[in-house]
């Protein structure tokens, strides 16, 4: 994975801009990803920053060997990594979410779970419960498996909001709370959702408040000719994409990568004109005409930590317009809510969005 050092739009395309996915069979309900227990850049001394972002671009070709065509939808998690944020994928079923997904974890040595959410799913089943033991007398609490480094949260959509929001206080305060008692969660932790947006029978949609926990949102289109002709050529030789240790998927990043990568990030440079010009896209889209929802504070604060991401990526200490534009669209796009009026028109997110980077001054 090669970024650019000054063009967010070069060969390393940035998430908004996703280019088709992989199509590969869903994997068999309760699957595990391979993992491995070392990832291959660790040493015995803290990585380096150009170490860690060594680590980070070598999990393109990781993933590659399991997906084809992602370079955005890998961008957009490794941001979501160096964030500490979570990720909802959105695509019609057979564009290889689940495997993408997989094939992250398969690539860092990392702990990971999967849930598969469904209409009859409790909270408990995902945060855990308190099992009483006969032997002591006593009850006990029982991790549930959002207690994990990363989870994959599979149509999370197809579960009944009271389940949905048992991830809420996992994915804001990154602990569980039971009986009283808060249990804090993993460090790293992501929630890499996917969810089916043409699918609408037996599903619940998020809640403004839980999409706005989401980080970014990636939208996973259908592969391109030559891509889909790479996939079948791969399942013709033998893929299976429920063995990914049989495709050379290895870990290559770890908790430390993540942990100096991370740091990296919180030092790159955010000029006023930046922090200015974040706040007037975000102020823009609560004046427009085709929304009744527009991009909290905390919207902005989120297009600015994607922003500092891409520019360390890039290989740079400061943020730059085009960073931000970059990463407007997968930041805000689930943050806003049209009209119905302007929904009945066939106007998107994305299409407002985009209009109002064409309108607010670029600082220079």
């Amino acid at each position: 994975m090669t970024y650019p050092a000054t063009d967010p739009t070069a060969e390393s395309t940035p998430p908004e801009a996703a280019p088709a996915e992989t199509q590969a069979p869903a994997p068999a309900q309760g699957t595990t990803p391979a993992q491995g227990t070392t990832p291959a850049t660790a040493t015995a001394t803290p990585p380096t920053p150009d170490t860690a972002r060594a680590a980070l671009e070598a999990l393109r070709t990781e993933i590659g060997k399991a997906v084809v065509g992602q370079d955005s939808a890998v961008t957009g998690l490794v941001v979501a990594l160096l964030c500490r944020g979570h990720v909802l994928l959105e695509g019609v079923p057979g564009v290889a979410k689940t495997l993408l997904v997989r094939a992250l974890a398969a690539s860092l040595a990392l702990d990971t779970k999967r849930v598969q959410f469904t209409p009859d799913l409790m909270p408990s089943d995902v945060t855990g419960s308190l099992v009483y033991d006969a032997r002591t007398a006593a009850f006990s609490f029982q991790d549930g498996p959002v207690f994990t480094h990363l989870l994959l949260a599979d149509e999370i959509n197809r579960t009944p909001p009271k389940t949905q929001s048992s991830l809420l206080e996992a994915m804001e305060e990154r602990q569980v709370t039971v009986d009283g008692t808060p249990r804090p969660l993993p460090d790293p932790f992501l929630v890499a959702a996917t969810m089916n947006p043409v699918e609408y029978e037996g599903t619940y949609p998020l809640p403004e408040a839980q999409l706005d926990r989401f980080l970014l949102k990636l939208t996973v289109p259908l592969p391109s000719r030559e891509d889909e002709i790479g996939v079948l050529t791969r399942h013709a030789a033998g893929f299976d994409p429920r063995d990914l240790k049989a495709a050379g998927v290895r870990p290559v990043a770890g908790p430390a990568e993540l942990a100096a990568a991370h740091e990296a990030v919180a030092r790159v440079a955010v000029s006023p004109e930046i922090a200015g010009y974040v706040v007037d896209i975000c102020r823009a889209t609560r004046e427009s005409p085709s929304l009744v929802l527009g991009v909290s504070p905390r919207g902005a604060t989120a297009l600015l930590a994607t922003a500092r991401a891409w520019a360390w990526l890039t290989g740079r200490d400061y943020v730059t317009p085009d960073d931000v534009k970059a990463l407007s669209l997968p930041t805000l796009r689930h943050r806003v809510q049209l009209r119905p009026e302007a929904e009945m028109e066939g106007v998107t997110a994305d299409a407002v969005i985009t209009a109002i980077l064409s309108h607010v001054p670029v600082p220079r």
